[in-house]
């Protein structure tokens, strides 16, 4: 949809989509390292979120500060692939 205001929003919201689904799988990874009892589960995934919200806001800061790309669309392209991840969730099996 970004592509047709330009490639600088096609990249932006792109990029953002791309922080998002990093940041997911480095929790994923991070949680499914192995298994173990509850405090080291939940340990795990606190410093998993941790991670991830680094990786987000990290990505979201070079995004629109250090490559200067069109604020709107990072944001939207961040809400899309939030969007498919909760939506991901309410499929089962």
């Amino acid at each position: 949809m970004f592509l047709l205001l330009g490639p600088r929003h096609a990249i932006a919201a792109a990029s953002a989509a791309g922080v998002v689904a990093t940041g997911t799988w480095l929790l994923s990874m991070r949680i499914f390292a192995g298994l173990g009892v509850g405090e080291i589960a939940l340990g795990r995934w606190l410093s998993g979120m941790i991670l991830k919200w680094i990786v987000t806001l990290g990505g979201l800061y070079m995004i629109l500060v250090q490559f200067k790309l069109p604020p709107l669309a990072a944001i939207a392209g961040l809400m899309a692939a939030y969007a498919v991840n909760l939506l991901a969730f309410r499929f089962k099996g």
